[in-house]
């Protein structure tokens, strides 16, 4: 679908549908596999929504290796101590193109380009004493000693109080612009909460944004224990902000998001999007940081959960499988139509149920699982697309335990459509109709304000569809 509207579109107006190398690749994705995922993207999935590819952590690291990061590294930086890419990973940038020449061969193919960043600036401008560029301060008159990253060595962090600081973030946008960059993925920003870190970061993209005439989305990282009500700040300052730590490829890791995607979304709004994280999906852990590799351990019903609940939720979509070699079954899922129509045209997003299941009332040791419902109005899409349900609702019905669940007649029709139109005449559509996995068991029942949304749901599975008036 096509925008049919002249008027310029807001910045990240519906979530991002993307790409990135951190669950395939970890910090060794070279160049020509990027390529290889933005080519497969444009042939299999651009069409479905995604858009957009993202090259995660130290792509300045010519010592980069799997499974962890190294102390003291020899990092690659111009002479203001701004990261450019290790030419042997990214041929391109040699002799100081940058990812310049990668970004046109992205825009090339309709798509975008985003790279990961840290907070702060490199240990080894530091130690070097490099110049901030446009000042007469150097590496060591801005970094904050004390502010540094618990988990990654590259970086020292900020004196916010120091004008240098934003001098230096202001360089680094204007390189990571003059480059065609579309996308920002900005870690150790969320935990702890480094408001003046983000403003200023903010504030060196709008710069750079204004001279270079082109949006640039930033997405903060990590996201544990990230309060609601930082909304307002986020809002004014992000396009995306994580609110979880990393996830993987493990039940635990979807079912923790339940609760979190739940507290979040009355808070989605155009252009600003609470991040559920990865989607762990297809051949993952090749060079990762965690596990060996794999295909994605997670089953087809909790990959159906996953793509539900995020999509329910409004968070983006960001896979993180190697594209090229994940499983038919993978890329079927992520060319779902449905995917980008909830995503770009559902609004009143919330959980509307969520119940203990026991196998016997009062026994605390025959606990089953928990019976969760969601539920959406349809809208027409930001760019102007027609929703494909006007006038209707999306439901989703999750279960979390490990053995089918039966619904039965707990869910009426009336309490996802409203009271005031629970006697139309409603039709179910499937929207995981034709996706790989067993058919759903999913149908309406009964009679006028009487009918029911039933079937069964699968262990650790969902049930997701569209209703609509005859």
């Amino acid at each position: 679908m096509t925008n049919s509207s002249t008027t310029a579109l807001p910045q990240a107006w519906r979530p991002p549908m993307g790409w990135n190398s951190w669950d395939s690749y970890g910090t060794t994705v070279t160049e020509s596999e990027l390529l290889a995922n933005a080519r497969f993207m444009t042939e299999h999935l651009k069409d479905a929504g995604w858009d957009t590819l993202v090259i995660d952590i130290d792509w300045y690291d010519p010592t980069a290796r799997a499974h962890g990061y190294n102390e003291n590294a020899p990092l690659i930086l111009d002479e203001y101590g701004r990261q450019l890419p290790d030419p042997v990973r990214f041929p391109s940038a040699a002799n100081g193109k940058g990812f310049a020449p990668l970004a046109a061969a992205v825009h090339e193919l309709g798509l975008k380009l985003g790279v990961h960043m840290m907070r702060g600036i490199p240990r080894l401008a530091v130690d070097r004493n490099l110049p901030v560029y446009g000042t007469e301060y150097t590496a060591r008159d801005v970094a904050d000693l004390d502010h540094v990253c618990k988990w990654n060595p590259d970086n020292y962090g900020l004196n916010q109080r120091h004008p240098g600081a934003q001098a230096w973030y202001d360089a680094q946008l204007d390189l990571f612009a003059s480059w065609g960059l579309d996308f920002l993925k900005v870690d150790d920003m969320q935990t702890p909460f480094h408001s003046d870190e983000i403003a200023a970061y903010h504030r060196a993209i709008a710069k750079a944004e204004a001279k270079y005439g082109r949006s640039i989305d930033l997405s903060l990282s990590p996201g544990g224990w990230v309060a609601t009500s930082y909304v307002d700040f986020l809002r004014e300052n992000a396009q995306m902000w994580r609110i979880s730590d990393d996830l993987w490829d493990r039940w635990e890791d979807i079912y923790q998001q339940f609760a979190r995607l739940a507290r979040w979304a009355p808070f989605q709004t155009t252009g600003h999007w609470a991040d559920a994280d990865m989607v762990p999906f297809g051949h993952i852990g090749l060079r990762a940081e965690r596990g060996d590799d794999r295909q994605s351990r997670l089953t087809l019903d909790e990959q159906k959960t996953l793509l539900a609940l995020w999509c329910m939720g409004r968070s983006p979509l960001m896979v993180g499988g190697d594209l090229p070699t994940s499983t038919p079954e993978t890329i079927e899922l992520l060319a779902n139509p449905a995917l980008r129509e909830v995503l770009a045209g559902s609004t009143n997003n919330r959980e509307t149920v969520r119940e203990r299941i026991f196998k016997h009332w009062g026994e605390d040791d025959s606990y089953r699982g928990e019976f969760i419902v969601w539920a959406a109005d349809a809208a027409d899409w930001a760019d102007g697309t027609p929703s494909a349900h006007r006038g209707g609702h999306y439901a989703a019905l999750f279960w979390t335990g490990s053995d089918d669940f039966e619904i039965g007649g707990n869910i009426q029709l009336q309490s996802i459509v409203g009271l005031d139109a629970r006697d139309d005449d409603w039709t179910l559509t499937d929207l995981f109709a034709g996706a790989p996995g067993a058919a759903a068991d999913v149908r309406l029942e009964g009679e006028g304000s009487d009918r029911v949304i039933t079937g069964t749901i699968p262990a650790h599975g969902a049930l997701w569809v569209a209703l609509d008036r005859q």
